[in-house]
């Protein structure tokens, strides 16, 4: 965990912005989220949104960020559909054909970048690309799993297993659908999404970042993209992830910055020291005693996070959950 002495938008010409859990959760704005956006563009840091969502087309999705009240135009928005056709594009010649087991998003994609969308294995596609649509069918599904089977290369959005859902229960992913395919034809498919490199890269080509900060909920697919990519990152705690998650995760899933929500782009964030007595941050000791960790002290409970944070990731392996439970109480978080 690194320490900043000036607000994270004063550092990172660019936030790389993940939206549901981050900015919005389903068509509900996240608390704090647009008027901490709105503040660190006046301070001069660019926004992209950054989605491993295939379904929506960057104008949908910025219609959406309209909605929630953060202005923003398609540019500004990436999404793994669009990672996707560019991997596509610098593989296939132009014109190639590509069969579509998606949604508009994947097509509207494929299309700037001179791919041909097809919807059939009779009409001989050189891919099959597959993203996550809600009205998925299953001949949709066949007809892409003849095609890799005779040959085309199989390509995916993303592997995420679950998606969110207006009930509030995680719904089938497109990490699980392409499982489908993968099943019946034993071939696996090249992800773009997050946490592989081509969305990120994807992002940076997009838009010129020298240095970008990644900004998310989810350990496994924000955090884990930013390490995959060599990129700080700021963890959120408005979605799915959890303080126990954060404290017990492996390397790869440890965020750079922690915050409560998007206000963390806004303010400076403090050092962990560290000495003989335990890791200080704030007003906040934190230590190993023993099996377990403890803390003590007062003041923001997110800089007593940060100093147990320090202490749990002073070992390569994740520390264990029951481990930190009591030390987490007294944070009250």
């Amino acid at each position: 965990m690194k320490a900043s002495a000036r607000p994270l938008a004063e550092v990172y010409d660019v936030a790389l912005l993940d939206l549901d859990g981050v900015v919005y959760t389903g068509r509900r704005p996240v608390p704090a989220a647009a008027g901490s956006l709105a503040k660190a563009r006046a301070a001069g840091q660019r926004l992209a949104f950054v989605t491993n969502n295939a379904s929506r087309t960057p104008s949908a999705v910025a219609a959406l960020l309209a909605e929630v009240g953060v202005p923003a135009d398609p540019d500004d928005v990436v999404t793994s559909a669009q990672a996707a056709a560019r991997l596509l594009a610098e593989r296939l010649p132009a014109g190639a054909k590509v069969l579509v087991v998606g949604g508009m998003g994947l097509r509207q994609a494929l299309y700037a970048r001179g791919l041909r969308p097809v919807s059939t294995a009779a009409e001989r596609p050189a891919a099959v690309v597959q993203g996550f649509s809600a009205r998925l069918s299953y001949d949709l599904i066949a007809e892409g799993a003849m095609a890799v089977a005779e040959g085309a290369l199989f390509v995916g959005s993303n592997r995420d297993l679950t998606v969110p859902s207006d009930d509030g229960r995680p719904h089938p992913g497109n990490g699980a659908l392409t499982k489908v395919i993968s099943a019946s034809t034993g071939v696996d498919p090249i992800v773009t999404g997050k946490p592989e490199r081509p969305l990120h890269q994807e992002s940076i080509i997009r838009t010129g970042a020298r240095r970008p900060l990644v900004v998310g909920d989810r350990l496994d697919t924000d955090i884990e993209g930013a390490f995959n990519g060599g990129a700080d990152s700021l963890l959120v705690f408005t979605g799915v992830t959890g303080h126990l998650q954060a404290l017990t995760a492996a390397p790869r899933h440890r965020p750079t910055y922690v915050a409560p929500d998007l206000t963390g782009l806004l303010v400076p964030h403090p050092e962990v020291a560290r000495d003989a007595a335990g890791h200080h941050c704030g007003g906040w000791t934190a230590r190993r005693e023993g099996a377990r960790f403890a803390v003590d002290g007062s003041g923001d409970p997110y800089d007593g996070l940060r100093a147990l944070a320090s202490a749990a990731w002073t070992d390569h392996a994740p520390a264990p959950a029951d481990a930190l439970c009591d030390a987490l109480e007294a944070l009250s978080l």
